[in-house]
């Protein structure tokens, strides 16, 4: 009797099978899907071990000019307060010397890590700072000390301390350009330079040959130390009738052209001391050279020179040239003192100057 029933049995038990898997597929699993999706994700540190390791604080190199400073340990104590406070950590400090006035340490604090590296001088700390700095990607903050301090000046940069630390720490990258010079005949094809004498230097501010090294030059450092950036106009007027010179200027592709100077100006920007401005369009990032070439005769011939520079007039007094280009060479027909950003390095007969259009990173206000 079972035994015809069988069949019926074994397919009624499949059929049933088959129904409570189908409620498996439609109704369980989807449930349990569902629910996974629902359940919170663990927290980040879940599945951490240990103590985390803070982020490194970044840190600032400073490359400091002794001679500037009366109370070296005092500022360094408010330049490592101003890090703290802007929460850097405490920064690298490094000293220029006579032999050294800045390359050397700013390469060392380069190789030691800093995040930025910081001059704490005059303009001729920051141009030797800047030298080894030129075609990298670490940018150069700028702490002013010195008497002029054009390049600060010329990028409106706080000149108080801590406002300076500020703006060095916190501030925006602007690519600004670089002078390069070369002092000294430099070789060709036809009139190879056995001697080898020739120079290349870099200039942020102006170089130039003439007067204006004279002055430079002239400037008495008791005197500047005292009354500061007067003390430059103190020794202009004592080289009001230095001698002229001939030169022979050649302008990027231009014929080359003689005339009688008293010096030429080259510049990356145009402001002076006391508010003066030499070159009105002068800009850092405008990928070109300014050079004036100023022949007055005379005491009396200076005084329209003075007349331009004080109304910012770009063309005036013929006796006042006004060049831009990309590349000049200059020669006279004797050794002329030269001056790069205010240092004095010496005579030369040609001097030759390239831009070098935004090479260097300085960090200025935002």
């Amino acid at each position: 009797m079972l035994k015809d029933y069988l069949p019926w049995i074994i397919a009624g038990l499949v059929v049933l099978a088959l129904v409570i898997g189908g409620l498996v597929l439609t109704r369980v699993v989807p449930e349990v899907a569902a629910t996974r999706r629902r359940r919170p994700r663990p927290p980040r540190d879940h599945f951490r071990t240990g103590d985390e390791v803070p982020a490194p604080l970044r840190r600032a190199g400073i490359v400091i000019n002794p001679t500037k400073l009366t109370d070296l340990p005092t500022a360094r104590e408010r330049i490592t307060a101003a890090c703290l406070a802007n929460g850097w950590g405490e920064p690298l400090f490094y000293e220029t010397t006579v032999e050294d006035p800045g390359q050397g340490q700013a390469a060392q604090a380069v190789r030691d890590g800093v995040d930025i590296v910081c001059t704490l001088g005059g303009d001729g700390t920051v141009r030797n700072v800047a030298g080894a700095l030129v075609g990298t990607e670490t940018a150069l903050g700028i702490l002013p000390a010195g008497t002029g301090n054009l390049l600060a000046r010329n990028l409106d940069l706080p000149v108080a301390l801590e406002a300076a630390v500020a703006v060095a720490l916190t501030g925006r990258n602007r690519r600004i350009d670089v002078g390069e010079l070369v002092v000294g005949a430099a070789p060709t094809d036809e009139l190879p330079d056995e001697s080898g004498a020739s120079e290349t230097h870099y200039f942020l501010v102006m170089s130039g040959v003439g007067m204006d090294a004279q002055i430079m030059a002239g400037t008495n450092e008791n005197l500047k130390a005292k009354v500061g950036w007067p003390a430059y106009m103190v020794s202009g007027l004592k080289h009001l009738v230095s001698p002229e010179f001939r030169i022979a200027v050649k302008v990027d592709d231009e014929l080359e052209f003689r005339r009688r100077a008293r010096m030429v100006v080259i510049g990356n920007c145009g402001r002076l001391l006391g508010g003066l401005v030499l070159m009105p369009n002068a800009r850092v990032d405008d990928g070109q050279l300014d050079t004036v070439i100023a022949s007055p005769r005379g005491v009396v011939g200076w005084v329209p020179v003075a007349t331009r520079v004080a109304t910012r007039r770009r063309k005036g007094h013929p006796t006042l040239d006004h060049k831009v280009c990309k590349e000049i060479r200059v020669r006279t027909d004797r050794p002329v003192p030269v001056q790069i950003d205010g240092d004095v390095i010496g005579e030369a007969s040609e001097v030759s100057a390239t831009v070098r259009p935004g090479c260097l990173t300085v960090r200025v206000s935002q």
